[in-house]
């Protein structure tokens, strides 16, 4: 009897309420990417597009900037790899700063280069093939292609 004429969404517009809606199937919690290197990115600000009970947080004041993320979202992160994969790239003739894509191309190109088939038999070509079949095999299983 108390509440029964209350309207929770009255005067919040069907984006606001479908946003709201969208939110309570997590408890209004921020969910996070899963799986290798998901700790590395870092997650969008939540509190920015809450809406309802949740958008409390966007009332909260952070006078001394403690809550800020003081990394630089706009440059690209430089790539750390392990000494593993150098030895892998440098293997395959590239640097550190190789994309995915550069990755496969050279490992396409050595392969077709080396291929036994492509050689006669030839020894040295042979182990150099299968040096780069363990190079791609250490960047494949890093993430880096």
């Amino acid at each position: 009897e108390y509440n029964k004429g209350f309207n929770y969404f009255s005067g919040v517009t069907d984006n606001e309420i479908a946003r709201f809606q969208k939110e309570a199937m997590t408890g209004h919690r921020p969910t996070w990417k899963m799986g290798a290197n998901a700790g590395a990115r870092s997650a969008p600000d939540f509190a920015q597009a809450r809406s309802g009970r949740a958008g409390y947080h966007n009332r909260m004041r952070d006078p001394f900037n403690l809550f800020n993320d003081p990394r630089d979202h706009g440059a690209p992160r430089e790539r750390k790899t392990k000494p593993l994969e150098t030895k892998a790239l440098e293997t395959l003739g590239l640097d550190a700063k190789a994309t995915g894509k550069d990755i496969k191309a050279r490992y396409k190109e050595l392969v077709k280069l080396h291929h036994p088939d492509a050689n006669g038999g030839d020894r040295g070509s042979e182990d150099r093939f299968r040096d780069v079949l363990q190079a791609y095999r250490v960047l494949k299983q890093a993430g880096l292609c």
